[in-house]
């Protein structure tokens, strides 16, 4: 039976030179690192690649493949580096993320309310006397009448440029003399002043007027006291005139629109109750169809020529074939020339109530008329042939009594 247990067969000594050395030695330690490189290398190696390439250089490992154990073999500062990038990445898609699908605001319709259009209320208003824009205190003063003389002695005269309405009659001896009406302008030189006239304070009343002046005809002196016409005559009110050394009298009696404010003042003569010329815009023409006025009052030192000046759209007034000029208190010299000429036809050319023929020249035209005044108190009306009121344009308005319609000529 014992011939039938097998014993282990001695190999052969050749047999133990061709076999592999089964004698290992103990292994040397590795860290994990280095043991995780190993199995990777030879993980990615083929295994159809013969067996002589294991000696060579183990073979690269791309990280898109393995990107964990890629990111592994990174060092700490690597790993720093690109978790930073990652991040920054990151944010930069959201954020990109965001402002491409970010909603359109929501656009919220306002009521606009429309601001109530305010009247902005004119700060200026006509001028009762002549119709020329001032403020409304204007018309708050008081008219002043001044009676101002024209002899050859009196030539040239101050203030009667300034005034808004003048009135210019015969006194006496042919020799005409100018009622003038103050109310917008306050010149500070106005003379010289002379006596009155019943006819021209029949015409000042009509404007509820102060009236100054030297003295006067008997029966106007009466009739200023009977009527309660304001009187700032300067026998009463020596003070507030005075006579300058360049003129002999009596014809160098001066005073100011200040003095004799201050004499309505003293005398309680207040606002000026009256309804002044009805006016109109001016309305220059294409072409003037008269350019020449010639009024015939007395004389030729006294006779009247107006030209009209059409850049100024007024009429530059001559007296005894000169220009006749003002002078201020300066010396200065000026041209009168209103703006509307109008002429009253009355007997003997002094009477102021009444009515008559009437010649307004404006705008370089021509209108007729007639003129009324029914009583001392009332207002002066001019109406055109038709009878309906004729307006007059702003500004100063010279009004010239004649004894007869044929003492008026005019040109084109």
């Amino acid at each position: 039976m014992n011939d039938f247990i097998s014993m282990p067969r001695r190999r052969k000594t050749s047999d133990h030179a061709d076999a592999p050395n089964t004698h290992t030695t103990p292994a040397t330690f590795q860290p994990p690192q280095t043991v995780a490189e190993a199995e990777e290398r030879q993980a990615d190696t083929p295994r159809y690649m013969p067996a002589s390439n294991f000696g060579s250089k183990p073979p690269k490992t791309h990280w898109w493949r393995h990107p964990i154990q890629w990111f592994k073999r990174l060092n700490k500062r690597q790993k720093i580096i690109f978790c930073v990038i990652v991040v920054l990445l990151i944010g930069s898609a959201v954020a990109a993320f965001l402002v491409l699908n970010k909603p359109e605001p929501v656009v919220q319709k306002k009521t606009v309310k429309t601001a109530k259009k305010v009247e902005v209320k004119p700060t200026t208003v006509a001028s009762k006397l002549t119709g020329l824009q001032v403020d409304p205190s204007v018309n708050e003063r008081p008219v002043t009448a001044v009676m101002i003389e024209n002899s050859l002695d009196a030539r040239p005269q101050s203030g009667i440029d300034q005034a808004g309405v003048v009135f210019e009659a015969v006194a006496e001896g042919g020799i005409t003399r100018f009622l003038n009406l103050f109310q917008d302008t306050a010149p500070e030189y106005i003379g010289p002043v002379r006596s009155v006239r019943t006819y021209y304070v029949q015409w000042l009343m009509g404007f509820d007027a102060s009236v100054a002046h030297v003295g006067g005809s008997a029966d106007a002196l009466a009739n200023v006291k009977s009527w309660g016409t304001k009187d700032l005559d300067q026998f009463a009110n020596g003070s507030y005139y005075h006579r300058i050394s360049s003129r002999f009298a009596p014809h160098n009696v001066y005073t100011s629109m200040a003095e004799l404010n201050a004499i309505e003042a003293k005398k309680g003569y207040g606002t000026s109750k009256y309804t002044g010329f009805e006016r109109k815009a001016a309305q220059p023409a294409a072409t003037a169809t008269v350019k020449t006025i010639d009024l015939a009052i007395s004389s030729a030192v006294f006779n009247a020529h107006f030209d009209y000046d059409a850049p100024t759209n007024s009429y530059k007034r001559s007296e005894g074939g000169k220009p006749h000029m003002v002078v201020d208190k300066a010396g200065n010299q000026t041209q009168i020339a209103p703006k509307v000429v109008a002429v009253m036809v009355s007997p003997q050319g002094k009477e102021a109530l009444g009515s008559g023929q009437l010649f307004v020249f404006q705008d370089g035209t021509l209108t007729q008329g007639t003129w009324q005044k029914t009583d001392k108190s009332s207002q002066i009306k001019f109406t055109d042939t038709g009878g309906k009121t004729l307006k007059l344009n702003p500004g100063q308005t010279w009004v010239t009594a004649l004894g007869g319609a044929n003492l008026v000529t005019y040109a084109p």
